[in-house]
């Protein structure tokens, strides 16, 4: 077989150091450059923007939620706000006509903070009188706001390397041509320098995205300037205008759901015979999303605390330095026992993942996977030759139709997998699938039960669906199959909810902000005339012709059980009412309960929801209990 390595599993463009050096980048790093001229002040008058606002308004308002998703879908990226075409200044290179918002405690570029958030959301108020808006370039100046927001931008991105980190500047602007109050030779060389140096942040690893905000009355026209500055040509332009419009609805509808990358989790050693290993990539695809960690703070300074563990001597009460022995008492004898040698007797393998042989790819079943698979991937970090082996064994299962046996073992726990290779899947757009294998954690035989054993008793038939049952119920299921189904169409309401009172108490708001629940039933497409028949008709196969009956009455059924509960309801408030009138204090301490009568006693049960079965002894006797007495 012929391995070529450099075939699916990495670009032929790619060098091979290019191959084993490269790391995906583990943040982003993003400035977010905002017009604040004038013209940016002007009423939307673009459809999609019905409410009363303004440009800036918009641009505020989506940034704002970008940064409330962001600070759940990826903490660790950071992000700096700067305003261009402003009054004031205030940025490290004392430039005019550049602003750089922030708060108290928080660099330039870092993390968004609820502070952060909380005041940029609300800076409408205060723009004017505290940093104003100003036309890009002032007549008889020379002084270039854009070029300077460029510069200040590229200076707050020198932080973090290009290659574990993502850098962008983003600018929001609804000016097509910030030059076009100049005009001759100072306006040719303002357009140079600026272009001159957005090409300067390209060659430092840096993307420029250009977020235009268009209107009804006139469109934004790329040609004039930007598309030069960002690289646009041919068909390029006509396409991004529509895509920059939905990336900027995007920042504003982003759900509150977090996202894990699918990042390298770890690398492990792979067995193949005695004597021949490889090293692969393991990669979490799908994991459930759950809310973060709880992290204990400091009453007094709302810092985060640091748990330390100490041990302490029970006889003396030293504390106890160093790691303490380890020891298993074995015929009134302490048998010592070292933190290695306790590690060795644990250790249930030598290697990660030992193959164990192949079988038909048919003999595994759907109902083994219990659990996301892991995906994995061969590297040739420290074992040179892994790939080439990982693709020989990978190319053969694919022809044979096998799939590999493994043992994953680790010192907590051991268990078999299923190693099953996956062709890489392409189309006209690029790699939908990539190639690799999955590593599916197969059940214990615990895990698999018989629901019938538990169900149906032994001499009991087991039912079965009529081939017309079936029938129908294929025709109800092709009705509301949903096309290019993901799991990611829906977010989980809980963590919607979680997340919104945590944005409610860190943001100081009044209200509880709105999320749609996607996993409620669709009413309107269940109502549809196809949907409703197929419906019926499987209800018809199933339940019979008089199904419509038989709900009818389970649901009288149900309303005369409503009728009993509010007459126990009623016995009840009469029953209060009733043991009210009497001195149950005085009764018991007196011992004038035996004088009362089995009715005037049930009143205090009732009155208290206590059982009122029993002869009257029980009864006094299980109101003094009640009393404490």
């Amino acid at each position: 077989m012929d391995l070529d390595p450099e075939g699916i599993f990495r670009d032929d463009s790619d060098s091979d150091a290019e191959f084993h050096e490269e790391k995906e980048a583990t943040k982003d790093l993003a400035v977010y450059l905002i017009d604040a001229s004038p013209k940016m002040f002007a009423p939307v008058t673009a459809p999609d923007n019905a409410e009363n606002g303004t440009y800036f308004h918009v641009v505020i308002d989506c940034i704002s939620q970008s940064l409330k998703s962001q600070i759940i879908n990826r903490l660790n990226d950071e992000v700096a706000l700067c305003f261009f075409n402003t009054k004031e200044k205030k940025n490290l290179q004392d430039l005019n006509g550049v602003y750089v918002f922030n708060v108290e405690e928080r660099d330039f570029l870092d993390q968004p903070t609820a502070k952060l958030i909380k005041e940029f959301s609300s800076i409408e108020n205060i723009f004017m009188n505290n940093i104003g808006s100003r036309y890009g370039i002032l007549p008889g100046s020379r002084d270039n706001s854009l070029y300077n927001a460029l510069w200040v931008a590229q200076a707050l991105l020198r932080k973090g390397s290009a290659k574990t980190a993502s850098k962008r500047i983003l600018i929001f602007t609804n000016e097509d041509d910030p030059f076009g109050s100049m005009t001759g030779a100072i306006k040719a060389d303002m357009i140079r320098t600026t272009l001159q140096r957005a090409e300067d942040a390209k060659d430092l690893g840096i993307s420029l995205e250009l977020l235009p905000l268009g209107s009804l009355d006139e469109e934004f026209n790329l040609s004039k300037f930007y598309a030069e500055m960002i690289g646009l040509e041919g068909d390029e332009l006509v396409q991004y205008l529509p895509s920059a419009n939905e990336k900027l609805m995007d920042m504003k509808d982003q759900l509150r759901k977090r996202i894990f990358n699918k990042r390298k989790v770890r690398t492990l050693t792979f067995s193949i015979i005695n004597g021949i290993s490889i090293q692969v990539n393991t990669y979490a695809l799908i994991r459930p999303t759950l809310p973060g960690a709880t992290i204990w703070l400091d009453s007094v300074t709302n810092l985060p605390l640091k748990i330390e563990k100490s041990l302490i001597c029970a006889d003396t009460g030293a504390l106890i330095e160093g790691r303490p022995k380890l020891f298993h008492s074995y015929k009134n004898q302490r048998v010592l026992f070292s933190v290695d040698q306790i590690s060795e007797i644990k250790k249930v393998s030598n290697y990660h993942l030992r193959l164990l042989g192949f079988k038909p790819i048919d003999c595994l079943k759907d109902y083994h996977n219990l659990r996301p698979s892991t995906f994995i991937f061969p590297t040739d970090e420290e074992i040179i030759g892994s790939t080439r082996i990982f693709i020989a064994l990978y190319r053969s299962m694919l022809h044979l139709k096998r799939f590999a046996l493994a043992f994953y073992g680790s010192s907590s726990s051991s268990r078999l997998v299923a190693l099953v290779a996956q062709d890489e899947i392409v189309n006209s757009g690029g790699q939908l699938e990539p190639a690799g294998m999955h590593m599916i954690y197969l059940p214990y035989s615990d895990d698999i039960r018989d629901a019938e054993q538990y169900h149906i008793s032994v001499d009991a038939a087991v039912p079965r669906a009529s081939d017309d049952q079936i029938q129908k119920a294929s025709a109800l299921m092709k009705q509301i199959n949903l096309e290019n189904f993901s799991v990611l169409q829906f977010a989980n309401p809980a963590l919607q909810r979680h997340y919104g009172l945590l944005q409610v108490l860190a943001l100081d708001e009044d209200e509880m902000p709105d999320f749609k629940d996607e996993t409620l039933p669709d009413e309107k497409g269940l109502a549809r005339r196809t949907v409703f028949h197929a419906l019926e008709d499987f209800k018809v196969a199933v339940y019979g012709q008089n199904h419509d009956q038989e709900e009818t009455e389970h649901m009288a059924a149900k309303a005369s059980g409503s009728e009993a509960t509010r007459k126990r309801k009623m016995i009840a408030n009469k029953a209060t009412g009733e043991s009210a009138k009497y001195d149950w204090e005085d009764l018991a301490e007196n011992g004038k309960l035996k004088d009362l009568t089995v009715v005037e006693l049930k009143f205090y049960l009732t009155a208290h929801n206590l059982p009122v079965t029993g002869k009257k002894d029980a009864l006094i006797s299980r109101i003094l209990t009640h009393m404490g007495k």
